[in-house]
Formats: structure tokens, C-alpha cells, sequence
């Protein structure tokens, strides 16, 4: 075996209306005729700025995104993976399936060592004077090695698959400082006594080479039994040794790959492990082909885009137009996306979704169920394009007996769910799976949450199971796509008077992360006077819907901005012009929840 990590000869390790009055937060009706903004043309800057959005404009999580114009190119560039797992994690086997699938070119140190030592070449000459006395090939030399094989033009064309390197910190330092990086990190995790029985059970057959395992892999026969033998490493106080070396070295490697580290459970069948190996890799082939793809930036210069948003354009408009358009909800779904995503990239973890369009208000006969399956596939997709785990939860029956059930508006979703489209990467059954509400669900692979439409039923309360699952979740994301929250009382009205402060309290913990709603007369879905929207991490815009029909035109011009969640008073008196009262208070502290959680 040839080890490498010191550098000397000492051998040590490196180790806008009418009153509000009239306002009412809704949604509009199929049965409505449509208004004179559903029955005139866009603009003809809606149509060029609004409505070709396409989900590569939007940044992606990741250490570095590049806002702005992309220059992009035919072809992708080939991808580049580091593998790291402790002696006998089943590392060498994915290897070889990593490059058959993928056909990256292998690297591993100790393949380049020997080669260098053999072919007596500059390098493998001053390695082969640290193996000859013993001591441990200096970590210049081996970067040197490594660093030559990367710039041959095989590795440059089909991408490199680094093997067991780097080793230590310095090694990792001395890679990041020449500009190597991979775009991907993969780690195989394996309990250390499973490593362990792996090493000690190996046995060698001297004549053919062949490596056995007395439990796991026995011998063909009994002749090719009796001449096996341990090899030297493969006792256990070595295995311990070798082990308790790795681990600390690894440690101290992830602080340089933690953004682009993936662990995957090694204690699975090899076909199993490479199945979450393969997902991955070509989760970020699928990225390269995508930020390298030749089109046309459809990006408008920051001086068009919005004061407070780079990348929101304005409001769709024909939104009483039903079913909406694909571009229209597309463009819905993007928006929620990269609030969501800003979140998610701050560090919160009790995030809330509330989008009010037509076809996503349950209130309206236009409800559309498969919109909201949409908008959740849409999230799931995109964390899960980042290598997350996600797990989208719809709520189970709730009850007992002749009360067992759950919310009619949910019926049906999860099949939806189960049914819908998730890809050719599959995403589905590796980095998405489908659950209930609770903690019971929450699993050590989840690493985010999505949670459909969580809402009370008459005499039953869902914050008891929500409460549940956040403790479970931890410090892991949980986030509510359009709940709703507010009390329903049954008749005895248990629900209502106990814990209702609590069950309020929980409710507020959850923070929004994007918010849209249109604003009408009160009792009408017509006209459309305005809309109210925020994104992550930004306040609330309040908007007034402009129709000029001499000239077929509808716009939404932003009236002002609040940091915190408008009243109806203070909207009221924007649209009538009126100067903000700062000291007018809302309408107090449950006026205030139940308004948040209305819907």
C-alpha cells in the first residue's frame, strides 16, 4: 500500500379606488363575465417581458450564482466528481460503475504512484525516494501528479472522476488554490463496525489475486478456500488505525467541499448505492447542459427591472381570464420559487407559501387542485435539482370514527401527486417522495419538507400533527403551500375555546416567503383593482390595476411598499391617496393572526 500526506522527510502526518370598505380580498369566478382587462390585448411590453421566463433565468442554489445575462455556449462542459469513503465503504466498485455509465476518466493517486515509480519518470523518481526509507510521498509531489493527469486532454474532454483525493486539508487547500474543483463532492457513509468485518473477513487467493470474504463473498471451492490468506492490512487493530486516520482527515476536508458534499448511505447493496450515485450525477450533468445551452437571454437590463427585485417584472395581466394560460401559471410558479429559494438559502426553516390567483383560491368554483400539484411539483423539482431530499407531504384523515376524513378540497391530491410527471432523472423515489402530515413522517434522509395546502377540518385541528412533524423536522425546512388555519369550530365548540391561543401562536411561527393576492370590491370578483405581493426577502407591494380600454391596455403600477403585512386601513387609504398614519395600529394582535391566516 502506498500512503501519501506529509511534506518532508519526517514522516508526520498532515493530519391604487374606492375605500377598502369595499375591498375584499378574493379571488375571481368562472361564472363572471370577464372584465375589459380579460377582453383587451397585452401590452406589447407584457408580452416581451413578462411571459417568456424560463426557469434557467432564475439563480439556482448555489455557492456563487451569477445574476444577469449568461453567456452560453453549444456545447456543456463534461462533469468533474471526487469520491471519498473509508477502506472497504465499497468505493473502488461504485468507481467502476461511475465509469462505465458516465465514461469519466479515473484517477486514483495510487494507480498514478505506481505508474510514476514504473515509467521512472521526474516525479514518480523523487516519490520512489520517500517509499524507499519509509516515509510517506509529500503532498507537493502528489498534487503534482494528480494536477499533470487532470490537464492531459482525455480528462478535459470526458471529465475526471477523482478517486481517494485529496486525503487531507492541505492537499484539498493546495487543489482549491490551482483552481481544481469538482462539481460534486460524494462521501460513501458506513458504520464503522460494518467496515470493519468488511476488512477483517477479506481474504486474498495469492494465485489468482482475487479478493473473498469469508461471510459476504466465499470461495467458489474448497481448494481455492484452503489457500486464501489475510493480507497484512487486514487485521483488525490496522483496520481501526486505518480508519480512525480517515475519519480525521475527512473532517477536516469537508469544510473546503461542504457546499457540493453529498453523503450517500453505503450499507446498501452496490446496485442500490450507485441508483442514489447515478440520480446525482446526472443531476448535475442535467445542470451543465443547462447553464451551457446556447439561447437567447430574455433578461432585461437592471435599469427596466424592478427597484426592488432584479428578475420580477411586473404583474401578469387577463389574470380573470379562466383556466389561466401555461405562461401565466408558469410565471406564478417561478415567482413563488425564487422567494422560496432565498429562504431556504438565508437559513429559515418555517417558511409559508400564501398565493392567491384564481385558480389557486379554494373559495372560487374556478379551484383547480392540479394548479397546486403543479406549483408543489414545480418547488420539489428545482430543491431537488440542489441534491435535496424532499419529502411532500398531504395531510391524512383526521377524526375519529363518523369525524374521520379529510378536507375535501385534499381528496384525491396524493394520487394526483403519484400520478403527475417528475421527470426522466429519477427524481421521484430518490431525492422526492410523498407522505402525510406528522411526526411519524419525518425521516434521517429528508431534508426538507413540502407540505400541501395543510388545513383544519370543522372540529379538528391539523396544528397538533404540524407540530409534531416540525419537532421531528428540527432545524430541517418545513414549508406550507397555501394553509389554512383558521379555526373551524365544531358545534360544541370545543375547538374554538381550547387552546386557541396556542394554536395561534404556533400558526405565526411560520414566516412568509412569498404572498399574492388580488384585491376587489368587497363581495366581487370584478374588476380587478390591484394585487398585493411579497417575495423574500423583501416587503409587501401593493399595486393598482390601470385600464385603459381606448387603447386595449392593462397594467399593475406599484403604489408603495410596507415592510410588514398591510391592514385593510392601510390599503384603503394608499388607493385614496392619504399619508401613511404611522402611528395607527392594525387592528390588534388576533385581529392581526386571523387576518394572516385566513385562507
Amino acid at each position: 500500500m502506498m500512503h501519501y500526506s506529509t511534506t518532508s522527510l519526517h514522516c508526520k502526518n498532515v493530519p391604487t379606488a374606492p375605500p377598502l370598505s369595499t375591498f375584499s380580498l378574493y379571488s375571481s369566478s368562472s361564472s363572471l363575465s370577464p372584465s375589459s382587462s380579460s377582453s383587451s390585448p397585452l401590452p406589447q411590453h407584457h408580452l416581451t417581458s413578462s411571459f417568456h421566463v424560463s426557469r434557467q433565468s432564475y439563480p439556482r442554489a448555489h455557492p456563487n450564482p451569477k445574476q444577469g445575462m449568461k453567456v452560453l455556449c453549444s456545447k456543456s462542459e463534461p462533469i468533474k466528481v471526487m469520491i471519498s469513503g473509508a477502506p472497504a465503504s465499497g468505493k473502488g466498485t461504485q468507481c467502476e460503475m461511475i465509469v462505465q455509465k458516465f465514461g469519466l476518466v479515473h484517477i486514483s493517486t495510487g494507480d498514478l504512484l505506481r505508474a510514476e515509480v514504473s515509467a521512472g519518470t521526474e516525479i514518480g523518481n523523487k516519490a520512489k525516494e520517500y517509499m524507499n526509507v519509509g516515509c510517506l510521498v509529500p503532498d507537493e509531489v502528489v498534487t503534482a501528479m494528480v494536477t499533470a493527469r487532470l490537464s492531459q486532454q482525455d480528462a478535459k474532454e470526458k471529465g475526471w472522476l477523482l478517486d481517494g483525493y485529496p486525503r487531507t486539508f492541505a492537499q484539498a487547500q493546495s487543489l482549491e488554490k490551482l483552481n481544481i474543483r469538482p462539481d460534486i463532492y460524494i462521501v460513501l457513509d458506513v458504520p464503522d463496525e460494518i467496515l470493519i468485518d468488511r476488512c477483517v473477513g477479506r481474504r486474498l487467493d495469492p494465485v489468482t489475486g482475487k479478493i473473498y470474504h469469508i461471510k459476504n463473498f466465499p470461495p467458489e471451492t474448497d481448494e481455492i478456500k484452503a489457500r486464501l490468506i489475510t493480507r497484512p492490512d487486514d487485521t483488525e487493530q490496522k483496520v481501526q488505525s486505518r480508519l480512525q486516520l480517515y475519519k480525521q482527515n475527512a473532517e477536516a476536508i469537508l469544510s473546503t467541499y461542504m457546499d457540493i458534499l453529498k453523503k450517500i448511505d453505503g450499507n446498501r447493496p452496490k446496485e442500490v448505492i450507485f441508483k442514489d450515485v447515478d440520480s446525482l450525477l446526472s443531476q448535475v450533468q442535467k445542470e451543465k447542459v443547462k447553464t451551457t445551452k446556447q439561447v437567447k437571454s430574455t433578461l432585461q437590463s437592471k435599469s427596466q427591472a424592478s427597484s426592488s427585485q432584479e428578475i420580477w417584472r411586473g404583474i401578469p395581466t387577463r389574470l380573470n381570464n379562466i383556466p389561466h394560460s401555461r405562461d401565466i401559471r408558469k410565471y406564478f410558479y417561478d415567482d413563488v420559487l425564487q422567494g422560496t429559494k432565498r429562504a431556504i438559502d438565508d437559513g429559515k426553516t418555517r417558511l409559508k407559501v400564501e398565493i392567491s390567483i384564481p385558480e389557486l383560491n379554494p373559495e372560487m368554483d374556478v379551484y383547480r387542485i392540479g394548479t397546486l400539484m403543479e406549483l408543489v411539483r414545480v418547488l420539489a423539482l428545482n430543491f431537488a435539482d440542489d441534491g435535496k431530499r424532499i419529502k411532500v407531504c398531504v395531510q391524512g384523515s383526521m377524526g375519529d370514527g363518523a369525524l374521520a376524513g379529510m378536507p375535501l378540497q385534499l381528496a384525491g391530491s396524493r394520487k394526483i401527486l403519484e400520478y403527475m410527471d417528475w421527470g426522466d432523472y429519477g427524481a421521484m423515489g430518490t431525492f422526492i417522495s410523498i407522505g402525510s402530515i406528522g411526526g411519524k413522517e419525518v425521516s434521517e434522509e429528508d431534508d426538507m419538507f413540502i407540505l400541501v395546502a395543510p388545513q383544519n377540518a370543522v372540529g379538528n385541528c391539523i396544528i397538533d400533527d404540524l407540530r409534531a412533524m416540525t419537532d421531528a423536522a428540527g432545524s430541517r425546512p418545513v414549508i406550507l403551500v397555501n394553509p389554512r388555519l383558521k379555526d373551524l369550530p365544531a358545534s360544541s365548540g370545543i375547538m374554538q375555546t381550547m387552546g386557541r391561543d396556542k394554536r395561534l401562536e404556533y400558526a405565526a411561527s411560520f414566516e412568509n416567503c412569498y404572498h399574492f393576492r388580488l384585491l376587489y370590491y368587497a363581495g366581487t370578483q370584478y374588476p380587478i383593482m390591484g394585487a398585493l405581493r411579497m417575495s423574500y426577502p423583501y416587503g409587501y407591494e401593493l399595486y393598482k390595476r390601470v385600464d385603459d380600454p381606448s387603447f386595449g391596455k392593462e397594467t399593475y403600477n406599484i403604489l408603495t411598499t410596507f415592510p410588514n403585512r398591510p391592514n385593510v386601513d392601510e390599503i384603503n387609504d394608499t388607493f385614496e391617496g392619504k399619508p401613511r398614519n404611522q402611528d395607527k395600529k392594525a387592528s390588534g394582535f388576533w385581529g392581526f393572526l386571523t387576518g394572516v391566516f385566513s385562507t
